[in-house]
């Protein structure tokens, strides 16, 4: 019979695919001998089950029950039993951390009679005063909860009745509702249930445990829960653990409490206590930001005891997991009990910082130091930062929950977030607190503010998960989200609509658009600061030191694609190792375009396209010169012209137009007049499939001949000059061998003919861009004629998809996305299964009929992370981006050089 019950001393922190994070570090912590209330993990097969069937394993329940009862049997008392009952929570835990993304109920157990059990329970007998609170308090979050969680109540009716109670009782503090006034508030709140749920809230235990964990695996599929998943991009199929875990409480008085601690900053990656603590209160108060805490150090004076027992504890978290660790934790009565920990989220800058720390302190390797941070970090901390120099208005100051320079209109809400993102607008959501809800509004938006929460609240916690700019807990604003304004304590109100900054390095808020200043480590990379100068940060050494490591570890090269010299320069000074891309058809704009159009316009007149590729060659050759000259021996990939040549064309309405209007006129342009005629005889219906790439050296005579002419002349002079060019020519948008072969053995004659002029030879490849599905599908031929394939994986996917990525991008792949149709669009990621299986395929054809193929990526997913991996994976030899991705791509080159050795050894 497959086991679907694991109690929490039978599991360990590797079981994470099975019992979900959160139970497997439940069960570590337990082993370890730490205070962890008891409890139980329901597997992640058991929530796949539920949802492949509609309905829970016929061995669940029997399950459930064994494990319950040994449950009962260590606390000493039965579920819900009506004096002194057992309760327990009901909490997800999926593999990887979704903080808020979905559903948890604690209190399970309570009841009309129970209530009064735990009353007596916790004062010894039942007087109504403060323990009678605590129950009663108890009592109506556990109907508030399941109300909005398992039955699926909108919680603002609930939200409403205890605004209404605390009217009543003249406060806005919940903890001055008295045992009586919640005794009122829990009928209400059952009324509540009756009414929209059409049906009484449960008194039977075992039937609202059943429904709580039923609701669970539902909430694996719930919409922000899968908006998440596809923002963090984690797999659907994994399903989530239910843990069942026996209550402790921190709203039984001022002596209890419950928080949330971080052994180092997560914000900075600075060494110390960090985090936070709220008096009389229960798990969920912390992270929802609805109360503002106090800091973590501040419980060191109202209860040393347990303040020294939980440092020592996150110490040896720390130690054990080699890492920052993120902790749940509840004091009842003072007594500290564990209630979960995890490797916790961070931010860019505290993850490289971390990294290089837990180095200097002998807990890990430099390659498990490579492997913690990511691109997409390091992309996040090139982002530009606020200039502190600049005359700007601050108008408050809140936590620094999540660093960046973001600047925006004011929202008030998810929904005119993602409308106005959608519209262009820049946006920054401002909340009290954020709720999972809001998650769709905090994707769209540039950053995020509220008055409430701290550094663990939700809004913090998911920032960081994301990367985007945060600010929390600045108490001195009035947001009213209702009339859709912000004070601040100066007087000044932002209405909906006005521009805001927040820096979520330092905390501070803005009216108006601060202006930014480029990143340190921006800087940096481009050699105007070092990593030894006296104004380098901590950070800048420790991305520094990362660099260094993955250069030392990666397999794969990494080039750039860069069109000019400054490109190519930059490129360099970025840690390019050449150039993988060079597209020719940017050096034909500007005052280059009316040659091209004399080129069209002379047809079959040879004297006339002489003369204009006559024009052209020097310009070019000057343009290679260059190019060649900055890269100083390292390899260049040459693109020959590839986009549509009505590209360089006026526009045919335009023109139309132009001629019209003088003919009206009775004017006569003989030109405007020929230029048309070629601008009809060149239009095309789908032009990106039409005249273009390799069609075009085959049909207009001499184009490519010139500019391979052009390439060897420049290589010669550079060579002649004491340089070194190393030169790759590429041939675009072959289909077909034949394609290539002709233009190959052209080129080849122009080669011979420039070497043996100048005496110079010159170090060059020819080659063709795979970007067809013909093209990787018959790679084997394709090698016999080609020296080295560069994928343009741009091309392949609109060719593979049928999409043109222009069109189709705006219209419908935000539908896609929403639907799951993509977890990501691939022009972002590569689709493995289906591009990525033609590139696999022309690899290994390509590799058979010539071993010594040189492989490379052009297009832009070889700066994409999680692409990277994949062209490590399949044996490309070089991966090639934009200048500013060339960093990303090289940690990213190493890590996957990591990964593939541990996978391997394994």
């Amino acid at each position: 019979m497959p086991k679907f019950v694991y109690d929490f001393t039978e599991g360990n922190k590797d079981l994470k695919d099975l019992l979900g994070g959160k139970g497997a570090n439940l069960a570590e912590m337990t082993n370890l001998g730490l205070p962890v209330p008891p409890g139980f993990t329901i597997t992640t097969d058991a929530c796949r089950v539920y949802l492949e069937q509609g309905q829970e394993p016929p061995e669940l329940r029997e399950q459930v029950s064994e494990y319950l009862d040994a449950l009962e049997a260590k606390m000493g008392k039965k579920l819900g039993q009506a004096d002194g009952p057992l309760l327990v929570s009901v909490r997800s835990g999926a593999k990887f951390s979704m903080p808020g993304m979905m559903d948890t109920v604690l209190n399970i157990g309570l009841n009309d009679e129970s209530v009064h059990g735990l009353a007596a329970q916790a004062a010894g007998a039942e007087d109504g005063g403060e323990t009678g609170r605590f129950a009663w308090d108890s009592y109506r979050r556990l109907i508030q909860m399941f109300g909005k969680t398992v039955l699926g109540i909108d919680g603002e009716h609930f939200d409403e009745a205890l605004d209404a109670a605390k009217h009543a009782k003249g406060t806005q503090n919940d903890l001055d509702l008295g045992a009586e006034d919640l005794r009122g508030l829990v009928e209400a709140f059952k009324a509540i249930v009756e009414k929209e749920a059409g049906r009484p809230f449960p008194q039977d235990p075992r039937e609202q445990m059943d429904l709580a964990i039923r609701a669970v695996f539902e909430s694996w599929n719930g919409d922000r829960a899968k908006l998440y998943r596809r923002q963090e991009r984690i797999p659907n199929d994994l399903g989530t653990a239910v843990n069942i875990c026996s209550m402790v409480f921190g709203n039984l008085g001022m002596d209890s409490g419950t928080g949330v601690a971080f052994t180092r900053d997560p914000a900075s990656g600075q060494t110390g206590v960090y985090g936070d603590y709220l008096q009389n209160a229960q798990g969920e108060d912390v992270v929802a930001g609805i109360r503002n805490t106090m800091q973590l150090e501040e419980l060191g004076s109202l209860d040393p005891k347990s303040y020294t027992e939980l440092t020592d504890i996150m110490a040896k978290l720390e130690e054990h997991y080699r890492d920052l660790c993120d902790i749940e934790f509840t004091i009842e009565s003072g007594k500290l009990w564990m209630l979960q920990t995890r490797v916790g989220k961070r931010t860019a800058a505290a993850a490289f910082r971390i990294a290089v720390q837990l180095v200097d302190e002998g807990r890990i390797s430099s390659d498990e130091a490579v492997d913690r941070v990511t691109g997409a970090q390091l992309a996040q901390l090139m982002f530009p930062r606020f200039d502190e120099n600049a005359k700007t208005e601050r108008i408050a100051t809140g936590m620094n929950a999540s660093p960046g320079a973001a600047s925006g209109k004011a929202v008030f809400d998810s929904y005119t977030a993602v409308k106005w993102s959608r519209s262009g607008e820049k946006v920054i959501l401002i909340r009290r607190e954020t709720n999972p809800d809001d998650l769709n509004g905090m994707i769209a938006a540039q950053g995020i503010l509220t008055s409430r929460g701290g550094k663990t609240s939700h809004a913090a916690v998911v920032a960081r998960g994301m990367g985007k700019t945060c600010v929390c807990g600045a108490e001195s604003l009035d947001v009213d989200t209702k009339r859709r304004r912000m004070t601040a304590p100066g007087g000044e109100v932002v209405e909906e609509g006005d521009v805001v900054s927040i820096d979520g390095t330092s905390g501070a808020i803005y009216l108006g658009e601060v202006p930014v200043v480029a990143s340190p480590v921006v800087e940096y990379f481009e050699g105007r600061l070092g990593a030894d100068s006296p104004k380098s940060d901590d950070l800048v050494k420790a991305v520094h030191r990362i660099m260094t490591w993955s250069d030392e570890r990666r397999r794969l090269y990494v080039r750039a694609n860069a069109d000019t010299p400054e490109d190519a320069a930059r490129a360099r000074r970025f840690g390019a190792q050449g150039i993988g891309l060079c597209r020719t058809e940017h050096m034909f704009l500007g005052e280059r375009r009316a040659l091209i159009e004399r080129l069209i316009l002379a047809g079959d007149d040879d004297a006339e396209r002489q003369a204009a590729l006559g024009e052209l060659l020097p310009m070019q050759r000057d343009d290679f010169v260059a190019i060649f000259t900055a890269m100083g021996g390292l390899p260049v990939t040459v693109r020959l012209l590839d986009p549509p040549l009505h590209e360089f064309l006026p526009d045919i309405t335009e023109l139309s137009v132009r001629v019209a209007v003088a003919e009206a006129q009775g004017e006569h342009n003989e030109g405007d007049l020929r230029l048309l005629q070629a601008v009809h005889k060149m239009h095309e219906a789908n032009p990106m499939l039409g005249l273009r790439g390799v069609r075009l050296g085959l049909v207009i005579p001499g184009l490519f001949m010139m500019q391979v002419r052009a390439i060897a002349e420049a290589a010669a002079q550079v060579a002649k000059a004491g340089g070194v060019a190393r030169v790759e020519i590429m041939v675009p948008l072959v289909g077909a061998v034949q394609e290539l072969e002709i233009i190959r053995d052209e080129a080849q004659q122009v080669l011979d003919e420039v070497k043996e002029r100048t005496g110079a030879d010159v170090r060059s490849l020819i080659g063709t861009m795979i970007e067809l599905p013909r093209a990787a599908l018959t790679a084997g031929q394709i090698a016999e004629a080609a020296q080295f394939f560069s994928f343009g994986t741009n091309d392949l996917t609109q060719t593979t998809w049928g999409f043109s990525r222009d069109d189709v991008e705006g219209a419908f792949f935000s539908a896609y996305l929403e639907r799951g149709i993509f977890g990501v669009s691939p022009f972002e990621t590569l689709d493995r299964e289906g591009v990525g299986k033609l590139v696999q395929i022309a690899v290994e054809e390509g590799r058979k009929a010539r071993p010594e193929l040189k492989l490379g990526v052009c297009g832009e997913h070889g700066g994409d992370p999680d692409s990277v991996h994949f062209f490590h994976e399949v044996g490309l030899d070089y991966v090639s981006c934009s200048p500013f991705r060339v960093p990303v791509a090289r940690l990213e080159a190493a890590r996957a050089a990591i990964e593939s050795e541990a996978s391997d050894s394994r």
